[in-house]
């Protein structure tokens, strides 16, 4: 699959980037991308919710009610799950939610992605973006001449640009990450994936097989 490479002004350049196959044109595996994203999540979660049972409240464990002949649930103390203010029974604890997952697993969920956005022509190969200081305007301006201002866009970077990263901030739909740190996730939530000149054998290195 071979691409034009656009520049600021969303216009076609002379030069053209080829796509590597291997990467961006394999057999899509769904439970590869199912396992990848349910990880990203997964690891998203704080896990920092907790109940109080009833071993936590604070109260006391006088027996309120004889044990038999009153014709309800028996009871032991006010701390019982029966009673308003009592503890709750099997209430979540702290934990973490994130899994392991195999390295091969994560490439081919990638790659997978990759190969459905390269489908659904949703990748565009970028000239290298680069802002003496940060200016959101500017960035407004690219988006509307690559005719993206209403859609979900990911830009991928070969290296961390901080002008281009605050230039970006305030944009909703539109976030910045280098290719290092690209994830099935953020591919498959986004409409188009815009890539940088130099990031695409970055990432053709990255999950090449």
């Amino acid at each position: 699959m071979e691409l034009k490479v656009l520049n600021k002004e969303g216009k076609a350049t002379a030069k053209k980037v080829k796509l590597n196959a291997g990467v961006f044109g394999i057999e899509p595996n769904d439970h590869a991308i199912y396992l990848d994203v349910k990880q990203y999540l997964a690891n998203q979660r704080q896990g920092t919710h907790q109940s109080r049972e009833r071993g936590e409240i604070i109260g006391s464990t006088r027996k309120i009610k004889k044990q038999k002949g009153t014709g309800t649930a028996r009871a032991g103390s006010i701390k019982n799950p029966l009673f308003r203010g009592g503890g709750r029974v099997f209430g979540p604890r702290p934990r973490n939610y994130g899994f392991k997952l195999n390295k091969k697993v994560k490439s081919l969920a990638r790659k997978s992605a990759l190969t459905y956005k390269a489908k659904e022509e949703g990748i565009l190969i970028m000239e290298e973006l680069t802002f003496k200081t940060p200016k959101t305007k500017d960035f407004a301006t690219i988006l509307k001449n690559l005719n993206v201002v209403n859609d979900r866009t990911l830009f991928v970077t070969s290296e961390k640009d901080q002008n281009t990263i605050l230039s970006t901030r305030n944009l909703k739909n539109t976030k910045v990450i280098t290719a290092d740190k690209l994830n099935t996730y953020d591919i498959l939530n986004s409409v188009k994936l815009i890539i940088s000149e130099s990031a695409v054998s970055q990432i053709e290195n990255q999950f090449k097989a």
